[in-house]
């Protein structure tokens, strides 16, 4: 199961497991994106998920348990910007929202994995963070706390669920030319090939981060060839922390104030 699974980074890593023979539930908020891509996968079914709403993603799990059997791996997914702005500025209510979502629905995907994976005595659970969760001053305030927190909660998790067969880990993605990115540089989710040239100038590798890059990332850290592996934080940012001024734009980006907090701009 992966929650924003209908386009960016979630999209790609749906593509990615079918590739690898998996099923998938393609949960996501986006109903009518998420239905086409899983008629395009074959081996996919969607569910129409927000997961700030606990049931939802009980829901979704439970449906994936009906229809394959099983659940093998969770991928924590959906995301938004969520709320901008100077500490003193920002309203408790868009706060309260982002942490929702960033934060109470990776809380909501862990917990009703965990409910199934324990029986099963195994799976893997992989949520994404940012490299905003490993450093300070790449995004708005309350999207660097709940990245953080991610990461933490990966950690306290995995070491509860590791005698259960079960690993915990963590995506940080770097700058990824997704939607949401582009709408942050450009104010248009749809010119992601100007993204990708924005991102690459600043890249310390001189390179942009794709959704496949970080979807090869998360299938690796579900498979067995990462079967030692648990809470890890695995950094996909071809350097980008290694020159943590290159990439202030969550921060500063005046599209990317205008667009902050739409539900629809997921990672």
């Amino acid at each position: 199961m992966i929650t924003g699974a209908a386009s960016g980074i979630g999209a790609s890593t749906a593509r990615r497991f079918v590739d690898e023979g998996a099923s998938v539930v393609i949960a996501d908020l986006q109903r009518e994106a998420a239905e086409r891509l899983a008629a395009d996968l074959g081996r996919a079914v969607a569910a129409t998920v927000d997961v700030a709403d606990e049931a939802d993603v009980a829901a979704a799990v439970d449906l994936a348990v009906d229809r394959f059997g099983r659940l093998d791996v969770m991928v924590n997914n959906a995301g938004i910007v969520g709320a901008v702005g100077r500490i003193a500025e920002t309203p408790a209510a868009a706060w309260s929202e982002t942490v929702s979502v960033l934060l109470d629905g990776v809380f909501h995907g862990m917990k009703h994995a965990a409910r199934v994976m324990v029986p099963q005595g195994s799976g893997s659970i992989v949520s994404l963070s940012s490299i905003a969760g490993v450093m300070g001053g790449l995004g708005p305030h309350c999207y660097t706390a709940c990245k953080h927190a991610v990461i933490g909660l990966t950690r306290s998790v995995a070491s509860e669920l590791a005698a259960n067969g079960i690993r915990v880990n963590v995506v940080a993605p770097g700058n990824t030319a997704t939607g949401m990115t582009a709408a942050a540089i450009t104010g248009d989710p749809d010119a992601v090939d100007e993204a990708v040239e924005a991102i690459a100038a600043m890249s310390p590798m001189k390179t942009a981060g794709l959704p496949r890059d970080i979807a090869d990332a998360i299938v690796f850290l579900a498979s067995d060839e990462a079967r030692i592996i648990t809470g890890h934080t695995l950094v996909v940012d071809a350097g980008q922390t290694t020159n943590g001024g290159s990439a202030r734009f969550h921060r500063q980006s005046p599209a990317l104030l205008r667009e902050a907090g739409r539900r629809e701009l997921l990672d």
